[in-house]
């Protein structure tokens, strides 16, 4: 699954730090996410696509 992750954290100037702690997850997770490597799990995807006021499908797709 393809994402958007990475595009949207870097054009509001968050590190992958800080917007894993927003969602409460790791920075490796998030590294993890936006390299392809973990599809997160729904809730998760929502709590992303919502602190970025995207829909999951905007965020994550094929």
């Amino acid at each position: 699954m393809e994402n958007d992750v990475r595009a949207l954290r870097e054009a509001k100037g968050l590190t992958q730090a800080q917007l894993g702690e927003a969602v409460g997850v790791s920075r490796q997770s998030i590294n993890s996410i936006e390299k392809g490597r973990y599809d997160p799990s729904l809730p998760l995807a929502i709590a992303i696509a919502r602190y970025f006021d995207k829909t999951v499908e905007e965020v994550f797709h094929a």
